[in-house]
């Protein structure tokens, strides 16, 4: 098999790791890539946006499977486009990508088929949403969440503190704080408990779950600090029991398959579901249409089946055939991010103890890569890499981890000390 991954962070590079293991592989591409995928695929300075342009690189490369990593070209209908020149992707149609691109779509989709999640109302100018926040919220209680309705690179939600924050949110978001994916606003009751991930794989006619993770969104430890794309994950998550999952089965997975069926979605790709958990009861937060990232990274090293062969049964509708396998293993994904991050940071910072890190055991992968002009691996992004490793345990997993964080440095670079810390906790209740 030729294949071809789009995007250029650690989702990808994580993607192309495990798909490079496979020994029905003959050539992976990525499009761009970054320096660290440079080692793994031959990168091609192609955009993830530039749909024509990397269908035309397919077509002409003979590429038998794309694997579309970041959401924008899958709202966009890299799917659809590559799909008219007879080109496979593994990823969902244009259509049911707006489970993602728009979250009024998604929540309006989760009524209609009963799936669990948070009351809410879609509004279209700033005067009906303060309106409603004041009548619905003004006790104070439940909390409120404010969401662009468009994607907005993770930026475009906040959990108010009060009203008053949650009005000003709405109108920042029509005044154009997040382009057009402020056009409408999405407010919502705030759910409480504890999140988790959950990943799916489904062609339509089946769906099937993976490994629990969870993520770490907050900058700081503690979870202190503004929302990120997220600073670090671990698999499994303790707080996924095995009543949790049968309820995600249940009231969750299989709706949603009924969904697509009832309103002809094509859908045959990745489903991220990131739920919220109280008293063992999982509501949906959101729903995104790919791979998670930082999760997607320990769960990519607990996978032990082949990959390719799985993403291509799932793009040609055979999802049923495929064999997946897991290994018993915990994994623990910890990030490096350039300092200011989630904000404004610099980028050109040289990178030294990559080849330390992989030394103590752990796997880097690279989410903010490039080469300078003297050919030293730079920072370039806000999160830079991520440092896995595995074990017998969480705790073993994390120690070896942040064994290999140890052994990297960069100017301004720093991390959480507390990945899979709730994990930890959950296990010594669970002795007590």
């Amino acid at each position: 098999m030729r294949i071809l991954v789009v995007g250029s962070g650690g989702r990808e590079h994580a993607l192309v790791w495990k798909l490079k293991q496979s020994p029905l592989v003959e050539k992976i591409y990525c499009a761009p890539g970054n320096a660290g995928i440079a080692a793994d695929a031959e990168c091609v300075p192609i955009g993830a946006g530039k749909l024509e342009e990397l269908a035309d690189f397919a077509a002409s490369h003979a590429i038998d499977l794309t694997v579309a990593g970041p959401e924008a070209p899958l709202c966009a209908g890299i799917t659809d486009v590559f799909a008219a020149r007879g080109l496979a992707v593994f990823g969902p149609s244009r259509a049911a990508a707006q489970l993602e691109g728009s979250k009024d779509f998604a929540k309006r989709f989760m009524i209609r088929h009963g799936i669990p999640t948070a009351r809410s109302a879609t509004f279209d100018s700033a005067d009906a949403a303060r309106s409603y926040i004041e009548a619905e919220f003004a006790a104070g209680a439940p909390g409120i969440v404010v969401k662009a309705d468009g994607l907005a690179a993770g930026k475009g939600v906040l959990v108010a503190a009060d009203c008053a924050e949650a009005v000003q949110f709405a109108a920042d978001c029509f005044a154009g704080s997040f382009g057009s994916a402020g056009a409408r606003v999405v407010v919502e009751e705030l759910l409480t408990g504890e999140e988790a991930s959950i990943f799916a794989l489904t062609d339509g006619k089946s769906i099937v779950r993976l490994v629990s993770s969870q993520d770490h969104k907050r900058v700081f430890d503690g979870d202190r600090g503004p929302n990120t794309g997220g600073m670090g994950a671990y698999s499994p998550a303790p707080v996924v029991t095995p009543e949790v999952e049968q309820l995600i089965d249940r009231d969750i997975l299989q709706p949603f398959l009924r969904g697509l069926r009832e309103e002809k979605l094509d859908y045959r790709g990745l489903l991220f579901v990131g739920l919220m958990i109280e008293n063992n009861e999982p509501k949906v937060l959101e729903f995104n249409v790919r791979f998670g990232d930082p999760e997607v990274q320990p769960i990519m090293r607990r996978f032990s089946g082949d990959l390719a062969d799985v993403l291509a049964k799932t793009a040609a509708g055979r999802l049923a055939e495929a064999e997946l396998s897991w290994s018993p293993e915990a994994a623990v994904s910890v990030v490096l991010a350039s300092g200011g991050y989630p904000g404004a940071y610099q980028r050109g910072k040289v990178i030294s103890g990559l080849d330390a890190a992989a030394a103590a055991g752990a796997v880097v992968f690279h989410a903010g890569t490039a080469f300078d002009s003297a050919g030293r691996m730079v920072s370039d992004g806000g999160r830079v890499l991520g440092v896995s490793a595995t074990g017998a345990t969480v705790a073993e997993a994390i120690a070896r981890a942040y064994a290999g964080v140890d052994c990297i440095a960069f100017d301004g670079g720093f991390c959480r000390r507390d990945i899979g810390a709730r994990a930890l906790a959950r296990k010594k209740g669970a002795e007590r």
